[in-house]
């Protein structure tokens, strides 16, 4: 799922090729990004668009050769002219009478000449890693390279894969990977590296050949460095260069060179490589938007409010991870006790549905930024399979949701003063504020419930070094800057912690915890004292005292629909070997009850506000392996069967560790539920007496505490 979808698609046509473009929002100015070459398309830019977006019209193009553009595969047809032709056509075809233009290595040479040729086009120019031939000297592979590129060579490695004979016999993907490999050198580059390779591969050797071979037609653009300086000398607009100096594509001395000549501004990133959109696209994106609004300013200007810091209320924001409902319960419950340590402190929520219908429930602020949010339950829901959800894979695919929903944070954190944020597994918030602690002017606490990226053996070697690499990539930035987080709440005991290591060669899980976390116990949303008398209970809600009631729910997200249906299958035979079984199946916020096909004597509810009553209340439960849920039943001594998602490295190690230490739960391989054995696991659970271990109470009250200090 994108975190941000296009407006408007379209086609350009420009000497018989098609060119794909879209357009996103509606705001002034226009920002388009140019396409770096056939070896790539426009979702290199999927972490810039949805941010920018937000306040200005985008427009991307894929590059005739690659994405849902053409691909031609004549030399003739990808000379430097149809290129900026191409980069014309679209600005005419979308309506853009002027832009901002964001060029990509290569692509450099057709926005400047753009803008040259067109300037009244053309209202600035932001050139990430500019390619601009003959400026100044290559980096030395590439003259090697070009030496051998027509050559057959006895054996090919390195920089040497960049070979027509290779290339033609089968080798093009090689060279791809080596070649991001190159591109990439700031660690942990495993996500951006496999977008890349992905993307190159979209294209093909035909169409990079014809490419590479265009300036043998059309003659080279500039021909030579007098050429490639004029080139940027005639630019009359403002110009930002951004280049990483570990670039191994363009040098940084060519980024420099283009910066003097062109008057423009330097911005070197130290540490990037090439792809610094990619790899540090907080740093990019808020150097675009500081550039674009220098060349065009809003026509009304904001309205600033400043308050003497006597005067100021105590402010918190508070973000609740929106993948499942029970961060939702548990931060309530903190936020509740947080308050009557200081009873004036306002706290909004940056939170996305369903966590939002649970907070306004409760009367809470939820803060309107909220709305800029990309949905992540909508994005996890959309990467789930029957019963089965590759958790640590869907994270991995949603890392454009990470940066937008971060910048929403950024920018909200920028222009009203917060004294403390409060991530209850706020992925991105922890993520981008240890890659950008510049930005960090707060207290900051940081609540999860697990520790550790644990791979799951279908995903192989790939997987368990991929996961060992997230794992290590968090302990290096937490030993970088260990004060980034004022506050870092384990929400448990310390042996609720897996006794795993996060990989080859990676500390313990559970010593590293405790090195580096305190413990605030289990936070439980509600208070079992509240729930102890199951009889009233029962009547209150009205379930009789002859019926044996078994409640199905699945939690917040709507990834749980197919265990619903299997349950509902069961139902009938159940019915027969439980006298007075009454059956009430909870479908939560994000799945309609009236898709799941309910058959007759059975209960189909939507969305029930504390749940956990209903859960006191019932002789047994039907849940997925979600944390929360499943310690509500421990903590209220309710028995209950829990069916992990498969492929679901939280629940299916995580959770199963901790209500293997309660001795709760019965755990079911979703394999396994079929509507036979779930009858019958249903007659033989259902009442049953549990010796569970006493859930710890005052959970909500330490994390509070630990949090109050920061106030």
């Amino acid at each position: 799922m994108r975190a941000r979808e296009p407006d408007h698609t379209g086609y350009a046509e420009q000497n018989g090729v098609k060119i794909a473009y879209e357009v996103f929002g509606d705001g002034e100015p226009t920002v388009m990004f140019l396409p770096a070459s056939p070896i790539t398309h426009s979702r290199e830019w999927k972490a810039q668009v949805p941010y920018l977006s937000r306040w200005a019209r985008v427009v991307t193009y894929d590059c005739r050769g690659n994405g849902r553009s053409d691909r031609p595969t004549d030399p003739a047809a990808h000379t430097h002219q149809e290129n900026v032709a191409d980069a014309l056509a679209v600005m005419d075809a979308a309506g853009v009478a002027s832009a901002v233009l964001v060029t990509h290595c290569g692509s450099a040479t057709w926005g400047f000449s753009l803008a040259a040729e067109h300037p009244t086009r053309v209202l600035g120019i932001a050139a990430i890693a500019p390619g601009i031939p003959m400026l100044t000297p290559p980096h030395p592979h590439w003259r090697q390279v070009a030496a051998q590129f027509d050559q057959r060579l006895p054996e090919y490695r390195g920089w040497h894969l960049c070979n027509r004979s290779h290339w033609l016999a089968g080798g093009y993907r090689e060279w791809v990977e080596f070649f991001f490999q190159q591109l990439l050198p700031e660690p942990h580059s495993t996500k951006p590296y496999e977008d890349a390779v992905a993307w190159a591969m979209e294209s093909s050797a035909d169409v990079m050949l014809a490419s590479m071979a265009a300036s043998d037609r059309g003659g080279e653009v500039p021909a030579d460095p007098a050429a490639a300086a004029a080139l940027c000398q005639a630019l009359t607009c403002p110009v930002l260069v951004i280049h990483g100096d570990l670039d191994r594509c363009q040098p940084l001395a060519r980024g420099e060179r283009v910066a003097e000549l062109t008057g423009g501004r330097l911005a070197v990133l130290a540490g990037s490589g090439h792809l610094p959109q990619a790899r540090d696209p907080v740093r990019v994106n808020l150097l675009l938007r500081e550039f674009i609004g220098s060349v065009a300013p809003r026509s009304r200007p904001t309205r600033r409010v400043w308050t003497r810091g006597r005067q100021r209320r105590r402010r918190v924001l508070y973000l609740s991870s929106p993948i499942g409902l029970g961060h939702a319960r548990r931060d309530l419950a903190i936020a509740q006790r947080l308050r009557e340590h200081h009873p004036g402190a306002q706290i909004d929520w940056l939170a996305q549905h369903p966590v939002t219908r649970v907070l306004e429930g409760a009367g809470e602020r939820v803060h309107p930024a909220s709305a800029w949010l990309a949905n992540e339950s909508a994005h996890i829901e959309d990467e789930a399979a029957e019963h089965d959800l590759h958790a640590f894979q869907a994270v991995r695919k949603m890392d454009e949701i990470l940066v937008a929903n971060f910048m929403v944070f950024q920018e909200l954190v920028s222009s009203q003063p917060y004294d403390l944020v409060i991530a209850d597994e706020g992925w991105e918030v922890d993520h981008f504020l240890h890659e950008n602690p510049e930005l960090k002017r707060y207290a900051y606490a940081w609540l999860t419930d697990f520790v550790g990226w644990l791979p799951m053996p279908a995903g192989g070697e790939r997987e368990a070094f991929v996961a060992a690499d997230y794992n290590a990539e968090m302990i290096e930035q937490i030993a970088r800057y260990p004060r980034l987080r004022d506050r870092a709440v384990f929400v448990g005991d310390p042996e609720d912690v897996v006794p795993e290591t996060f990989g080859p060669d990676l500390p313990a899980i559970r010593d590293w915890v405790r090195d580096h976390y305190t413990f605030a116990g289990y936070v439980s949303g509600f208070d079992p004292a509240t729930v102890a008398d199951r009889p009233a209970l029962r009547a209150e809600l009205g379930y009789r005292p002859d019926q044996q009631v078994c409640l199905v729910t699945v939690g917040g997200s709507g990834v749980g629909t197919d265990l619903l249906r299997a349950v509902i299958a069961a139902y009938p035979q159940a019915a027969k070997r439980v006298p007075g079984l009454r059956m009430v199946v909870v479908a939560g916020p994000r799945i309609n009850p009236a898709g799941l096909g309910a058959t007759e004597g059975l209960e189909v509810l939507p969305y029930v506000p504390d749940l956990y009553r209903h859960l006191a209340a019932c002789d047994l439960a039907i849940v997925q392996g979600g944390l929360t849920t499943c310690m509500e039943l421990t903590a209220t001594g309710r028995p209950f069967i829990y069916v992990p998602l498969r492929n679901h490295f939280e629940q299916n190690f995580h959770v199963r560790h901790r209500l293997r230490r309660y001795r709760a739960g019965t755990h079911l391989d979703y394999a396994d539920a079929d509507p036979d054995h779930l009858a019958e696991l249903i007659a033989t659970s259902i009442g049953r007496p549990t010796g569970y271990r006493p859930v710890g109470t005052g959970g909500a009250a330490r994390a509070a505490a630990l949090l109050a200090d920061l106030l």
